[in-house]
């Protein structure tokens, strides 16, 4: 599996029994080098072995609940990884996913899934989307820093300007015989248009019906969105979709030229330089708005209230440290934290139980370097209340 979604994330949080084991590492992508994926992944597999055996109610026999990670090392499998590898296992439930980040090398065993390190996957502070647009044919495509990650499927969007204003081949005939192709070719270059007599206006008026209807066809999926959202096509169509669209945040700089011959990973590098200032300014007006909510009385960097805020949906926004833990336990329904030098049974990552609960409440999560936490503080939040 490649792609992880909110959905998935919750999957992970829900569905688990008993013990969860969670191992992350990074991955050698092709070639002879790959042999180091399998010996790096044998030493992870007897290292969650050892962290089962200081439980007491772990399975009776660790090496059959991690049977089906050990299932993986083939090597047609390792010859076809990413950046990174994430492994989630525990009693009747198995997920694996190839990661577009290299990780560190993590292993831990606790009575939840370990799930930080997925959090820049599914934060909404780098996600944008891109629209590609051709007369015969419209996708719409989610992305993130590190790549594309999905084509999205939107029930009702047009797949052809045809199919979209119904023409049928006798108005496409009767075309013809008007002599309106080469207006039409003159107008894109050779190509073809569905026009009235070829005529400019009525090109441009069909091109508008239909790229209404594309913007129709996503008002639903961008409704409460907020993600930058790039136009990709060849020069003439970005304004006259530009007339037609209804998304306020859509980016006045596109890819203007047709995207068909370019791979995902030349078309994310375009985008990218596209939204990647816009980004950035951004999170700086987050820290910003940290500052001021710290100064108003509605922001901490105190642990203990993050994680309670966390978890009653109070937190706003959040910043975690990526490759930090902090071992502890809270319990929701007294209210109780404890906090541990080092993990003990029972024990999970605070940050990542905050960064969690952040995002199901609808949070917006940072997940950064240690040294770009605000004040250098081990988190830090604002809170809705």
């Amino acid at each position: 599996m490649s792609f992880l979604s909110i959905e998935e994330l919750k999957e992970l949080v829900e569905q688990p029994q008993g013990l969860c084991v969670s191992i992350y590492m990074p991955t050698v992508l092709l070639g002879s080098e790959t042999q180091q994926n399998t010996v790096r992944f044998k030493n992870l597999i007897r290292q969650a072995e050892a962290e089962l055996e200081k439980y007491e109610s772990r399975p009776t026999d660790a090496g059959n609940l991690l049977q089906p990670a050990m299932d993986l090392d083939e090597d047609e499998f390792w010859q076809h990884q990413d950046a990174g590898l994430a492994l989630f296992i525990s009693e009747g439930f198995f997920r694996y996913y190839r990661l577009p980040i290299e990780t560190i090398e993590l292993v831990v065993v606790s009575d939840r899934f370990h799930l930080k390190p997925l959090i820049p996957l599914l934060s909404e502070d780098d996600r944008f989307y891109i629209l590609t647009l051709g007369q015969r044919d419209v996708r719409l495509l989610e992305g993130n820093r590190y790549g594309m990650t999905r084509e999205i499927e939107i029930e009702g969007l047009p797949k052809s300007m045809d199919d979209a204003l119904q023409y049928d081949e006798t108005a496409k005939d009767e075309q013809r015989r008007q002599g309106g192709g080469a207006g039409r070719a003159a107008l894109q270059g050779g190509g073809s248009y569905h026009g009235q007599g070829g005529e400019r206006e009525n090109v441009k008026e069909d091109l508008l019906q239909y790229f209404q209807l594309v913007d129709k066809a996503l008002h639903d999926f961008f409704r409460n969105r907020r993600a930058p959202l790039v136009l990709a096509g060849v020069s003439y169509l970005l304004p006259i979709y530009q007339e037609a669209n209804t998304y306020n945040f859509i980016v006045e700089e596109g890819i203007q030229h047709s995207t068909k011959e370019q791979t995902a990973q030349e078309l994310h590098a375009e985008a990218w330089a596209i939204v990647e200032p816009q980004f950035e300014e951004q999170k700086q007006k987050a820290i910003d708005y940290y500052h001021e909510s710290i100064a108003a009385g509605k922001g901490s960097n105190d642990l203990n209230e993050v994680i309670q805020g966390a978890f009653y949906g109070r937190v706003e926004q959040l910043f975690v440290p990526v490759g930090v833990q902090k071992w502890g336990h809270f319990d929701p329904e007294a209210m109780e934290l404890e906090m541990h030098d080092d993990a003990q049974p029972g024990d999970e990552d605070l940050l990542n139980a905050a960064a969690v609960q952040t995002l199901f409440h609808g949070g917006i999560v940072y997940a950064v370097e240690p040294e770009k936490v605000p004040d250098d503080a081990p988190v830090a939040a604002v809170f809705r209340y």
